[in-house]
């Protein structure tokens, strides 16, 4: 049975435990529980948590205007959520078995993204000209082109102020770059330790210096600020449609853990 409510404390008191038990698959769950709970703005969200012979057996959260979040859950409560929700599952990700559920209760969908997460094992520092840093105030320019030109790139965003987000980011000490030849040539973002795991992305490198090596070692310089300061455990999604991306990430320590899928209906 699926409970349905507004009130992130009181998702939180339910379903943070049973979100806690498996940190790595539910770390966006996670990440967007934390986020509230520091003050992120959000309106008309809305949480829920299955329960089976009394137990809190899966959870879903959905942050408007970002989609719909499917955590660690059985198959079988996703026609019940679908239910739930009046069918309103517009642009919804979650692990492949989840969405792929969904396809069948409501038909293919416009667009599918499918995505792998991968987890942090032993970290390969690559050989790659320049150094990494932390993001600094006089970089804030540069980053928000960036971030709107990745967002370009995925076309997965919703109608988020970029200017806001960089800002917040920068603030937190949650941006880093590869600096090369005197000047930026790529970022990665590490997101605050949720249940002992921190996640990379965006990871964002411009045309113009990209196949030189940058995305792979600023993405090794923030896991190694990660593993090193912040967290227990580092991991990131990649794009299953872009081979390269993954293989960088495989060729610098990160190890599959499963399939999602971004699914985006009309």
């Amino acid at each position: 049975m699926w409970s349905l409510t507004s009130d992130v404390e009181e998702y939180a008191a339910v379903a943070e435990p049973f979100l806690l038990g498996d940190p790595v698959r539910n770390t966006v769950a996670l990440t967007v529980l934390a986020n509230l709970r520091a003050g992120m703005p959000v309106k008309d969200p809305r949480f829920g948590w299955w329960t089976l012979d009394g137990e809190i057996r899966g959870a879903f959260f959905h942050t408007p205007p970002h989609p719909v979040g499917l955590a660690t859950m059985p198959v079988e409560a996703v026609a019940p959520l679908v239910e739930a929700l009046g069918g309103g599952l517009s642009v919804v990700v979650g692990p492949m078995e989840l969405t792929s559920e969904v396809e069948r209760l409501l038909g293919a969908p416009e667009q599918v993204v499918p995505e792998r997460l991968y987890r942090l094992g032993t970290l390969a520092l690559p050989d790659v000209p320049g150094h990494g840093r932390p993001a600094l105030p006089a970089d804030f320019p540069l980053l928000v082109s960036w971030y709107q030109a990745f967002g370009e790139e995925v076309s997965t965003g919703g109608d988020v102020d970029v200017a806001d987000r960089v800002a917040q980011r920068l603030a937190a000490r949650e941006l880093f770059v590869w600096e090369a030849g005197g000047a930026p040539v790529s970022l990665a973002a590490l997101s605050p330790a949720a249940g002992g795991v921190c996640r990379i992305g965006p990871v964002y490198t411009p045309p113009s210096c990209r196949r030189n090596g940058y995305g792979a070692a600023v993405t090794a310089y923030a896991s190694h600020v990660g593993l090193a300061e912040r967290c227990d455990e580092v991991v990131l999604f990649t794009d299953l449609n872009n081979p390269t991306s993954n293989a960088i990430y495989q060729s610098i320590g990160y190890e599959p853990v499963s399939d999602y899928a971004h699914l985006t209906y009309s």
